[in-house]
């Protein structure tokens, strides 16, 4: 597994969110064949009131030319590249003449300024006017924007740029998909080093200050260890990359695998104390905390596993990864530490100190008391929890962002910020005209459908200028009469043939006008940039525009199609919350089966889900007051920490049945017994569980701190529950059966209770 965890790739590709079977994907993918996929460009943005100074324009000018030499670079557009159409009549054509010219004098600059300004066209395509924001728009090679070498040419065009900036003392500002996948990808893979680091870290202060030994916390550090190798190296084996969720996976299995370790040293501890014979305290680790570590393992993965069943890639990798690990790391745990522990030394006196400790002593005694006497007020505190959990339950908003989980102060954010304030964002967004027939975009009806659609939509904010044919014929029209900026308007029905006429069917500007129809003229293209405003305005705006282009094209409406990554990506969130919400559904489904299939009782799966679904509504409420949304990053908690949650109440009734048996169904006996057995287990494992998922506070996304913060929530009600509600359950309504009357069915998964086997044991030894 190390020799393939070296072969580990970060992945550079956007995660395919929305199932091929989805209209919108389709949809998606059929205007990609027909214009190429629009992903690949990077946009860079400046505010200067003085750039059309010579000294500022012509380190702008030198910036174009510089980032042009980049290999990887295609294209470089912006106000240097500007060309205005200038009316020959003699051939009746419109000649294109750049309106700064490479040899353009400094006394020229200012007048060359005021034509282009006076060009509407580029008004809020190259530069805002009112702000005096100006755009460079980079167009970079889509082969090298997918592998590793883009994190070089995002670099090396970042370092050009840092020149203009040290030169004109102007800041420089990125977006665009390719740069901000960049800056996320790098933060992905920083972050899974961290969060390991800081996991062992956590984990191992948390086992030094509980059992005071380091021979524990290396034992346990090699566990994990081995288990993060296994889960690197498993990632590349399925031939899967390391994403935003893959990479959660390894400090994910040291944060579960750290309490395997806790529940079996400290049951051979515990057996160890009372008599001293090492084979036997091993004995009963295999025998009796082995099965239950299984389950709780099993019940955890499930809870993994269930993502496997969406139709997005993504939760896929991370489903298969996960739940495979996580059973991988149990028969890790179970074969080497009674292994090891056969080997070294026998615990020694201030070993076993932890398990005399006053403190916890004190705790299990108040929860013993509590759930004997006190079971009226822990089922009134936990109906009220239950009530004030679904109140806020129902405060929880469903909506997700394109750049959501970076941090609000990180650079991404802030100049994606610029970019919706100057030129109302950067997420493209197209609407796919089919008129029917070759070069049908050329007949009148096509430019007037077009245009008053564009029309209807200038009532969303959210939308930029578009960039179509509409606006080319309307170009053409401020040209055909010498630049007045009065005559930036559609062609009339007279107009129009003459005015096209004289356009050439190339006039620069990176072939700008070539991608606004097809090559066979039948498709008509309107490109536009939304801002990320959100899954929920973006299904509202798609609605919306939907209901704009019925409204123009009547019977043709099935004609336009309605596209662009914006569009993807937020069909892609709402799809993924949905899924993700059936996963719950299913993750609660399968555990129950499993633990009914275990136990043969279906009292023990009413006790244990019921009990575990209250840390889940109070972390939703949790969710509801503190204002965090549903989201792919969020909805992922729930699935996760019910599965881990109910390993606590998995060990309980395991220990729980066995004292039954040994106290010929003595439900009170069995109980306290089972509190005092595995109450101190439970309470360390929540320790560790609790701070080790805190770690991911220490993210820089967003998604991540509400992952560690949402699932340390819910185990540490969960703890809570399974120590004062689920006993307290079981002594109201687990009722001692008559000793005359047929046992009741025996479990599929045998739990011994290793008593007939100790004195063979004791023979040998």
């Amino acid at each position: 597994m190390a020799w393939q965890a070296q072969f580990l790739k970060l992945s550079y590709k956007p995660a395919p969110l929305l199932p091929q079977t989805d209209s919108v994907f389709i949809m998606n993918e059929k205007v990609s064949q027909l214009f190429g996929k629009g992903e690949n460009i990077m946009v860079i943005g400046v505010k200067d009131s003085l750039f059309f100074s010579q000294k500022h324009f012509r380190q702008w000018t030198s910036l174009e030319k510089k980032l042009l030499e980049i290999d990887g670079v295609e294209n470089v557009f912006s106000a240097v590249d500007a060309v205005n159409l200038i009316k020959n009549t003699d051939i009746k054509k419109f000649v294109p003449q750049k309106i700064f010219s490479d040899t353009i004098a400094n006394e020229q600059l200012d007048s060359a300024a005021h034509v282009f300004k006076s060009q509407v066209f580029y008004q809020g395509l190259l530069y805002n006017p009112e702000t005096d924001a100006y755009l460079m728009i980079v167009t970079l090679n889509r082969e090298k924007i997918t592998q590793k070498d883009r994190i070089g040419l995002i670099k090396n065009v970042v370092d050009l740029c840092k020149i203009y900036e040290e030169s004109t003392g102007n800041k420089i500002r990125y977006s665009g998909l390719p740069y901000i996948r960049v800056t996320v990808g790098e933060m992905i893979k920083f972050e899974m080093f961290l969060f390991v680091a800081l996991a062992v870290l956590v984990t191992t202060i948390i086992l030094l200050i509980l059992f005071r030994s380091f021979k524990i916390v290396a034992i346990s550090m090699l566990v994990v260890g081995i288990s993060v190798i296994w889960s690197l190296g498993s990632i590349t084996l399925f031939g899967y990359e390391l994403t935003l969720l893959t990479g959660v996976v390894p400090p994910l299995l040291i944060i579960i695998g750290v309490p395997n370790c806790i529940y079996l040293i400290n049951k051979f501890h515990h057996e160890f104390y009372h008599h001293g014979n090492r084979a036997k305290a091993l004995y009963r680790v295999i025998i009796r905390i082995g099965s239950a570590t299984f389950l709780t393992n099993l019940t955890t993965a499930a809870g993994f596993a269930t993502f496997i069943v969406t139709k997005t890639q993504i939760l896929k990798e991370f489903g298969v990864v996960a739940s495979i690990n996580v059973i991988g790391i149990f028969f890790i745990s179970l074969i080497m530490i009674p292994v090891i522990f056969s080997f070294i030394p026998k615990p020694k006196e201030r070993h076993l100190k932890h398990l005399s400790s006053s403190g916890f002593k004190t705790a299990i005694t108040r929860i013993v008391f509590t759930t004997l006497y006190k079971r009226k007020i822990v089922f009134v505190v936990a109906l009220s929890f239950v009530v004030v959990g679904l109140f806020g339950v129902s405060l929880i908003k469903a909506k997700g962002y394109m750049v959501d989980d970076v941090p609000r102060n990180h650079t991404v954010q802030k100049d994606l910020k610029f970019f919706e304030s100057n030129f109302t964002g950067v997420m493209p967004l197209e609407i796919i005209y089919d008129s029917g027939r070759p070069n049908g975009y050329t007949s009148a009806a096509s430019f007037t459908k077009v245009d008053m659609l564009q029309e209807r939509l200038k009532k969303h904010e959210e939308l930029s200028k578009p960039l179509s044919i509409v606006e080319a014929s309307k170009f053409a029209r401020q040209a055909y009469f010498n630049g007045n900026e009065t005559h930036y308007k559609l062609p009339g029905a007279f107009e129009r043939a003459f005015i096209l006429s004289y356009l050439p069917k190339s006039i620069g500007v990176s072939d700008m006008f070539a991608k606004m129809v097809d090559s066979t003229g039948q498709y008509v293209r309107l490109m536009y940039n939304v801002a990320d405003v959100g899954s929920v305005r973006m299904t509202e705006l798609f609605d919306s525009i939907k209901c704009d282009v019925d409204s123009v094209f009547h019977e043709q409406s099935p004609q336009v199609l309605v596209a662009g990554a914006s569009v993807v990506y937020s069909k892609g969130i709402d799809y993924l919350i949905h899924s993700l919400l059936s996963s719950l559904v299913l993750a609660i489904v399968v555990i129950s089966l499993t633990i009914a299939w275990l136990f043969r009782k279906f009292k023990m799966v009413v006790f244990a889900v019921s009990v575990n679904m209250i840390p889940l509504i109070l972390t939703g409420a949790a969710m509801g007051f503190l204002g965090i949304n549903l989201k792919p990053s969020t909805v992922i908690v729930f699935s996760i920490a019910f599965g881990i949650a109910v390993d606590n109440s998995i060990h309980f009734l395991s220990k729980y049945r066995q004292e039954l048996r040994r106290t010929n169904k003595n439900t009170k006996e069995s109980v306290i017994y089972a509190i005092r057995e595995t109450g101190i287990s439970m309470i360390y494992t929540s320790i560790v569980l609790f701070f080790g998922f805190g770690v991911f506070a220490a993210s820089k996304f967003g998604g991540t701190q509400s992952l560690g913060l949402l699932v340390a929530i819910t185990l540490l009600f969960a703890v809570l529950a399974n120590l004062f509600i689920l006993p307290s359950v079981l002594l109201k309504f687990d009722r001692p059966v008559c000793r005359d009357v047929e046992p009741e069915e025996e479990p599929a998964l045998e739990i011994s209770t290793g008593f007939e086997e100790d004195e063979e044991i004791e023979k040998q030894h």
